[in-house]
């Protein structure tokens, strides 16, 4: 049996809860209503055009269609997460790009051929839904661990150039703050990974649950998406650094001023 369905009257009634933060936002002024809105609207709106979207996707089922929305989703995932890094897009988008692709769509395959062991492999059920997974929970750490690593060699320019002055190559002189942005970007996923099952259901599991398959089925599910989110995460983060390098860098290892917005 899979999950109850919930017709549009009842889906209406759920949005009498937002009458909580509204009312708090209006108690403390905290003036938060005008955001709210906007965020449960464009989040409808958004989910709507999905849901027909995914539809037509997995009606087709085409190889083609299905690899173009991935581009698109990887597109969108960059570009958000490039305007959390006070960067200009132009100077990283390419190779930021190239890394999150790489990343998402090396792990998604990988799951699906040895872990799912589906036969096509470029099925939009599981392509672009894990695909859609990884990406969306490894954006935070992304955002960390690569800000961290401009932001943090920016502000330690002074030590940064004297070992540079010492003979260091850029990829030595890189290579703490690289290390120090990966652990830092796998910090809320692995903290995520330690409390799952006891202090929360994870998403993945609840929708396994809800649509129908037995908890252990489910379990299952999660552990397979956590550890590809893990995997993902740091891929995407180390081919972004290691990728951003040769246009982040002047050929004397020097940060370039001018990616900063």
């Amino acid at each position: 049996m899979g999950a109850v369905d919930i017709s549009p009257g009842s889906l209406l009634v759920v949005f009498l809860l937002l009458t909580v933060p509204l009312f708090l936002s209006y108690a403390y002024s905290l003036k938060i209503a005008r955001s709210l809105f906007y965020s449960v609207s464009r989040m409808c709106v958004q989910l709507v055009l999905i849901g027909f979207f995914l539809k037509f996707l997995f009606l087709r089922n085409n190889a083609f269609f299905n690899l173009l929305w991935l581009v698109i989703m990887v597109l969108v995932a960059v570009y958000s997460a490039l305007s959390n890094f006070s960067m200009r897009a132009s100077k990283v988008l390419l190779p930021a790009f190239i890394s999150f692709f790489l990343a998402t769509f090396s792990v998604v395959l990988f799951v699906n051929v040895f872990v799912i062991k589906i036969v096509y492999v470029f099925d939009a059920r599981y392509l672009i839904i894990l695909g859609g997974m990884l990406l969306g929970n490894s954006l935070r750490g992304n955002i960390i661990g690569i800000s961290h690593f401009y932001q943090t060699i920016r502000k330690d320019r002074k030590r940064f150039l004297y070992v540079l002055s010492l003979g260091a190559s850029l990829k030595e002189a890189t290579l703490p703050y690289l290390r120090q942005s990966l652990s830092l970007a796998l910090k809320p996923t692995l903290a995520a990974m330690a409390t799952m099952g006891i202090v929360a259901l994870p998403g993945m599991m609840t929708g396994v649950i809800l649509g129908g398959a037995s908890p252990q089925v489910a379990i299952k599910y999660q552990i397979m998406i956590m550890i590809a989110i893990v995997t993902s995460t740091m891929l995407s983060v180390f081919l972004t650094i290691v990728m951003t390098r040769r246009s982040c860098f002047t050929k004397y290892g020097i940060l370039k001023s001018d990616i900063f917005i």
